[in-house]
């Protein structure tokens, strides 16, 4: 949006380059530096063109302005959570230049919400069963010299999102004081904070890897997450074999350090070719670690747990559970078929 709030003239750079420079600009640890030469001219023309902020009301630029909300640069349209996500955000810029007094009002009240798509549902072909979903943690347990384990040490890792349900941000977080671990049936991990990776010049503590509560919650509220047995024993062998990490986690690098993604993702795309024929790995099939968490949701369905419950086990609403993953519900149709059936013979009608 901010592309659509700089003046515009025949010397101006390309939207391309503009919006390099704008990401250089915004990143704090930048205050004090001076732009890279490729990017100082596009940098300049950010700082000495821009528009007062009172120009929005200007209808030119407020409509290339809802333009920019629901067009990527080359002018394809965004995803429906892309352009809702973008147009809160300029909402809330809005409402805050009023509060101040630099607008008399926010005209984007006066805009109606395009009407747009999600494209959020489950795509099947990502979803494995049990038996592919074995293979494929066997095939991380091969990943990397036996000395470094590197992908030893991800198993449990990919585990909890196949069988608990966690978001991958939300293992890297798991503590070893957080998890219920008992000899015989049935666990459960109790879920306090996620570890995403935003990159240090965005952290308050300077690292990679930020601090903050779950998804969805405040920030001092848990999660607790039943665990099957099977997913109790693998957790028990991660830890009898490579202990706990710095402060206490689960989940490490070699060092002890948090988990980065880049390293997960690398060990998944490594481990997808052992495990899966040549035409699977070319296919969407768990394509993502996440997609794990995508088949532990679609098997606690299909085995008639409640929406309510599969939503409170893994942290979301129930109508994102059900607008996410109604197409990879089995049998459901056939179901619905027989009770209109049943409703047609009991009512005698014979039609």
């Amino acid at each position: 949006m901010t592309l659509a709030m700089v003046k515009r003239g025949k010397d101006t750079p390309s939207d391309e380059h503009l919006r390099l420079a704008f990401r250089w600009g915004i990143v704090p640890a930048n205050d004090e530096e001076d732009p890279p030469a490729e990017l100082k001219t596009a940098y300049d023309s950010l700082t000495t063109e821009d528009r007062p902020v009172v120009d929005i009301l200007n209808t030119d630029v407020f409509e290339d302005v809802l333009y920019r909300l629901s067009y990527k640069l080359d002018g394809i349209s965004v995803a429906g959570d892309t352009y809702k996500r973008r147009r809160r955000a300029l909402n809330t810029a809005l409402e805050h230049a009023v509060v101040v007094g630099v607008l008399p009002e926010n005209p984007l009240q006066r805009v109606r919400r395009r009407h747009v798509g999600s494209n959020e549902v489950v795509d099947r072909r990502v979803l494995v069963n049990a038996t592919q979903a074995r293979q494929l943690l066997a095939a991380v347990s091969y990943i990397g010299s036996w000395n470094r384990c590197r992908g030893r040490r991800l198993v449990a890792f990919y585990a909890v999102l196949y069988y608990g349900g966690l978001r991958p941000a939300e293992a890297v977080g798991l503590r070893w004081s957080d998890c219920h671990l008992p000899e015989t049936g049935w666990g459960a991990l109790t879920l306090r904070e996620t570890r995403p990776v935003s990159g240090k010049q965005w952290t308050d503590s300077g690292e990679r890897h930020d601090r903050r509560g779950l998804k969805a919650r405040a920030a001092t509220t848990d999660r607790p997450v039943p665990i099957p047995p099977v997913l109790v024993a693998i957790l028990q062998s991660h830890l009898k074999a490579f202990g706990t990490a710095k402060e206490g986690r689960v989940f490490g690098n070699e060092r002890g350090g948090v988990v980065g993604s880049s390293t997960y993702w690398r060990v998944w795309e490594e481990a997808r070719i052992y495990a899966l024929p040549p035409e699977r790995v070319a296919s969407p099939l768990a394509g993502r670690p996440y997609d794990l968490r995508h088949a532990c949701i679609t098997r606690w369905l299909n085995a008639g747990v409640p929406i309510a419950e599969v939503a409170r086990r893994v942290g979301n609403s129930p109508e994102v559970i059900h607008r996410r993953y109604h197409g990879c519900i089995d049998g459901h149709e056939e179901a619905a078929n027989a009770k209109i059936s049943k409703s047609l013979e009991d009512g005698g009608d014979t039609a």
